[in-house]
């Protein structure tokens, strides 16, 4: 079936891909090749939609459209089986092509295209199966996992197979190592042998051969024999010595000494044997005896006797053996010591027969001596250098080898660091995501259930107005979902509390919506005010303009404007800029590469910080050229210096002028303190600080604040970057790295550069409310904002850890290479803490960073427009260069805006005078000019003080009583419009249920009827009987008619009662005396404005 199938869709349908028996779960999984195949039978018109990708979206986009398709060919296809065909099971991909080829041939054979199949289909069946599809995709979406479950599932899996790959390597390296140190140790130790045998070999020599010229006085071996044998040897040495004594006396006198010392120490040897036998045996008698004794506490029977019995036995038998081997020694001692005796007496006649004195001997055996320690001297002075250079390169290899398994241990701690630093970003990217899932998800719930109430809502009001709801209401309710505010009561305001609960506090607002909404229609003649087409000519006038011009004058001098400040100077700079990105997106290296190629000033806060405190360290002084006599011109120095230091804020202007500064100008300013022991400086310590330059001046505001542990604030940090760019050269221009980092500062620094604070507004524009000045007052010439370019460098969070493992990476070997060749410098350390607390806080940056770029870019894309995103994962050399082009576009469109104004700036030229010019001009009447119109001419002319101060305050209290009256009005005529459409449809249903109330019909057709089954069958068929039943039956239907006209009388009798209840007429005049009050209002206002 495998072999056909493929035939069939390789050669007759021809897909995109070819396919073979083996493979089509995977070719089919992703269900693009489905798609094909019906596209190709003219089934799936949204084949364009499909998609090839095997991403989890993809496939549930496509299996959702499949299966419509399927389901209108016949197919059996339901969420299990997309399921088993997505996840590749065996024989469901095979199962549903071969159903597809049987119904694709019926198809074929029928001729029938997919849109005769569509409309063959009945209206009930498409419609359940449209039901079905819905629930498809629902069960599909909760079967097929999201693509971001799957992804962090591969890469756990990664990284589990790959921590486990490290630790099977950390484990091979460990034995490897234990293994070579113990080859190593046996190696030693098989070295320290050999040296330790040829070292005792040479030293046997050496005794050899000292022993062979030596005159070798064998000792006796000691004696183990019992105190006869000790004494008897003893007589026998005695004699022995008393004959050598008078032989040798006359050759030697020392031989005697050294005999009697040899006897001395034999007898001291034999004592000591004898006493160390004597302990044995006393030892071994009382081991008997405690072994019998404790034998005898254990057993007290004839077993115990017998094997006391066999112990003493064994005792006996092994001291006998004990006494034989013993009696053996000392015969074999005996004959020994017989035969040195006699080897003594044959050397001593030697000694005799030779003559060689005492004195030759011992100056031979002294040089042997002397010629042995020299020699064994400078063998041990080999041996120890030998010793000493092993135990060098012993100590240097393993240094080395300490160093590579630190570099090596410490390479896997950061590669386990920056697991856990991407696992935790992970983490946080995971809860950010969630986050606004659930805000999304909040937002659509709130939304929904608005959507739902104004449904109800809707639905209501349908049934109370019979399907007829008021324009006015739709409205209503439109405002109140458009502000997100409840349609039903949430609470009763009517007795409303000094203290209103949050419920009472929305209806009020929500009241108070309304009433500005009618107050806006009616104030402009909008809705439900708006005149008819016919009576659209005679519509009055929206706007006074005389009494809002009058207004505007009187305003205008009872609050007068704040006078604005002049913006500060700045020479026109060919570029202002700055660079923003993530932590290492590249903002530096693009910046010095801009410095360097387009000769543009690079400004760093940071940088410009630590210069203003190195200033004031430095005592920075203001430059000569700067310095102003103060007799000539005094008063222009204390405007520059309040100009330089205004910008300061005033807490910290303060502390400069009365508090001490610190470091460098501590010696300068004097100090002094009162008796509560606090300091405070002198007049000249003040002067000091006055002198120094404004650099220098805001250096010292910020390293008082740095040394208290606070953060420099964002004005501090604004004056500080004003000052760099007031010293750079107007023909450079400037570009900021890494600010403004937060829309505080974006609008400090706007608000600094240009001199327009972009959150005031007109205090005026606000006041006036009925009317108008025509002569609207001139808005501020737009000025070009602070940045012209503001160059965002986007990048992935990946990529910023990633870079940060890199710039780790290449740390380490450039600290390696350093010490190698011991120059280390001091950009390499910058370098080194920058990277080390970078990737303490790399985490927390990025996520700053993501919460305070949204208002930033909203800032600089919407209000500035002047945000332009580059792709930072890209390479070094096409960052720099893509940066490098936008910063000249801007360059070049700057220089041509100021060439077109040089342009426009010049006087205009003189006309040549023509003929006509010269004629006398023929007076014209000119139109008479209607008051207040645009041609109309106001004259300003100086109205008394007394005037605004009591015209004002009475304009004021006039407009707000009408306002309050109208808005008052107004929510009073929507309460009569709720109680109308309430009351009309209580009477609609008490007028209906009064419609369907019971009569007595059915009670007397019940009684005919029992009546006429009461006759017997036999009377019915008599014709007097037939009479009287037809005469029944008419009286019947007389009465019916009769209870029907009467029901129909009390219906109207009912309708007109409900007419006359005079109920509308007084609602309806009610409404007529708001709709009075409303021109009584007007007429008031009129009054009071006359």
């Amino acid at each position: 079936m495998s072999e056909i199938l493929c035939e069939w869709l390789n050669e007759e349908v021809k897909l995109s891909r070819s396919v073979v028996p083996g493979s089509f779960s995977e070719e089919f999984s992703t269900g693009y090749l489905l798609g094909e195949l019906l596209h190709k039978y003219g089934l799936q018109d949204d084949f364009n939609q499909f998609s090839q990708s095997r991403v989890a979206n993809a496939k549930l986009n496509n299996f959702s459209r499949l299966e419509p398709t399927l389901h209108l060919l016949g197919v059996q296809f339901n969420e299990n089986v997309a399921q088993d065909i997505m996840t590749g099971q065996h024989g469901a991909a095979t199962k549903l092509l071969y159903e597809l080829y049987i119904a694709l041939e019926k198809k074929r054979k029928e001729k029938l295209t997919g849109v005769a199949m569509e409309a063959m289909r009945p209206a009930a069946t498409a419609k359940l199966k449209s039901i079905e599809s819905v629930l498809y995709r629902e069960r599909l979406k909760t079967l097929t996992p999201r693509q971001a479950d799957l992804q962090l599932q591969q890469i756990s899996d990664h990284f589990e197979i790959k921590s486990k790959a490290v630790e099977d390597k950390i484990a091979r390296i460990h034995i490897a190592e234990q293994q070579k140190v113990q080859k190593l140790q046996e190696e030693q130790k098989a070295q320290d042998i050999e040296k330790h045998r040829i070292g005792r070999r040479r030293q046997n020599e050496i005794m050899a051969r000292i022993q062979a010229a030596i005159i070798q006085i064998p000792k006796p071996p000691p004696s183990h024999t019992m105190k006869a044998i000790e004494a008897k040897q003893l007589l026998k040495k005695k004699r022995e010595a008393e004959d050598t004594y008078k032989n040798i006396k006359k050759f030697e006198k020392s031989l005697a000494g050294n005999a009697s010392a040899v006897h001395s120490q034999v007898t001291g040897s034999n004592i000591k044997e004898s006493l160390q036998t004597q302990k044995l045996q006393e030892t071994t008698r009382e081991i008997t005896t405690q072994t019998a004794t404790e034998l005898l506490g254990i057993y007290s029977d004839d077993d115990y006797i017998r094997k006391i019995q066999k112990r003493l036995e064994e005792d006996t038998f092994a001291r006998e053996q004990r006494e034989k081997r013993r009696r053996k020694m000392l015969m074999a001692q005996l004959i020994a010591h017989e035969a040195e005796e006699e080897a003594y007496r044959e050397e001593q006649l030697i000694y005799r027969l030779m003559r060689q004195s005492q004195q030759e001997r011992r100056i031979a055996v002294q040089l042997m001596h002397v010629r042995h320690e020299k020699e064994v001297l400078r063998q041990n002075r080999i041996f120890r250098e030998k010793q000493y250079e092993e135990r060098r390169l012993k100590e240097f290899q393993e240094a080395l080898d300490r160093e590579a398994a630190l570099a090596k241990q410490e390479k896997i701690d950061y590669e386990e660091q920056i697991i856990k630093e991407r696992e935790c970003h992970e983490k946080i990217a995971i809860e950010r995501a969630q986050a606004r899932y659930k805000k999304h998800y909040s937002v659509c719930w709130e939304v929904m259930n608005q959507i739902i109430d104004l449904s109800t809502k809707v639905g209501e009001y349908r049934l109370l107005t019979n399907n007829r709801i008021p324009l006015k209401l739709m409205l209503d309710w439109k405002e109140f979902f458009f502000n997100g505010k409840p349609m039903y009561e949430q609470a009763s305001i009517q007795p409303l509390p000094n203290e209103p609960n949050p419920e009472q506090l929305v209806e009020l607002n929500k009241l108070n919506l309304l009433d500005e909404k009618d107050y806006g229609e009616y104030k402009s003649m909008t809705g439900e005010w708006c005149p008819t087409e016919e009576n659209s000519e005679n519509k009055p006038p929206l706007n006074n303009n005389i009494l809002g011009h009058v207004l505007r004058r009187l305003m205008e001098i009872f609050y007068p404007p704040k006078p604005k400040s002049s913006p500060p100077l700045f020479p026109p700079f060919p570029i202002k800029g700055c660079i923003l990105g993530k932590l290492f997106s590249g903002k530096t290296t693009c910046a010095k590469f801009i410095e360097k190629v387009c000769n543009i000033q690079v400004l760093s806060v940071d940088t410009l910080v630590q210069e203003a405190i190195q200033a004031f360290l430095k005592n920075e002084m203001k430059s000569e050229h700067n310095v102003i006599p103060q007799e000539a011109e005094s008063s222009r120095e204390k405007n520059e210096v309040q100009k330089n230091l205004s910008k300061s804020p005033p807490k910290v202007l303060n502390k400069l002028q009365t508090e001490t500064p610190t470091n460098g100008a501590k010696g300068n300013c004097p100090v002094k303190k009162d008796p509560s022991g606090q300091e405070f400086l002198s007049d000249s310590s003040q002067d000091g600080l006055s002198k120094l330059s404004v650099r220098a001046q805001l250096g010292a505001a910020s390293q008082k604040l740095l040394k208290k542990g606070k953060s420099i604030p964002d004005e501090l940090l604004i004056d500080i970057l004003l000052e760099a760019i007031n010293q750079t050269p107007p023909e450079k221009g400037w570009i900021v790295d890494g600010f403004p980092m937060t829309i505080n500062q974006a609008k400090l620094f706007e608000k600094a550069y240009t001199g327009i604070d972009p959150e005031t507004k007109d205090e005026n524009s606000g006041k006036l409310s009925l009317v108008t000045d025509p002569r609207a007052p001139n808005k501020p010439p737009v000025t070009s904002p602070a940045f012209d370019v503001s160059v965002l460098l986007d990048i992935s969070d990946t990529a910023v850890l990633k870079r940060l493992a890199n710039l780790k990476s290449n740390k380490l070997k450039s600290s390696q290479t350093e010490q190698e060749n011991n120059n280390k410098n001091s950009d390499a350390e910058i370098l080194e803490e920058k990277i080390n607390l970078a990737r303490d806080q790399v985490l927390h940056r990025i996520s700053s960073f993501l919460d305070t770029w949204p208002k930033l870019e909203k800032w600089f894309s919407v209000h500035q427009s002047t945000l332009v995103k580059v792709n930072a994962e890209t390479e070094e050399s096409l960052v720099c260069e893509t940066v490098k082009e936008i910063i000249m576009e801007e360059i070049a469109k700057n220089q041509n805006r100021k060439g077109s104004a040089q342009e426009i700036s010049p006087g205009k030229k003189l006309l040549p005078v023509t003929r006509q010019d010269l004629l006398p001009p023929i007076p014209v009447s000119p139109l008479p000019i209607d008051p207040g119109s645009d041609e109309w001419i106001y004259v300003d002319e100086p109205l008394p003080k007394e005037i605004p101060d009591f015209l004002v305050p009475y304009w004021e209290m006039v407009e707000h009583a009408y306002m309050n009256t109208i808005k008052t009005i107004l929510r009073c005529l929507r309460d009569e419009q709720h109680s109308v459409i309430y009351y009309l449809a209580d009477i609609r249903k008490k007028f209906q249920d009064y419609l369907k109330h019971p009569d007595l019909k059915q009670e007397f057709v019940s009684q005919w009827q029992s009546d006429y089954n009461s006759i017997a069958d036999d009377l019915r068929e008599d014709e007097e009987t037939k009479a009287e039943l037809h005469q029944r039956v008419t009286d019947l239907r007389d009465l019916l008619w009769d209870i029907c006209d009467n029901r129909r009388e009390e219906a109207e009798q009912e309708r007109t009662d409900i007419m006359n209840d005079g109920w509308l007429p007084d609602r309806r005049g009610i409404a007529m005396n708001h709709f009075f009050s409303l021109m009584q209002n007007f007429m008031d206002m009129y009054d009071a404005v006359q």
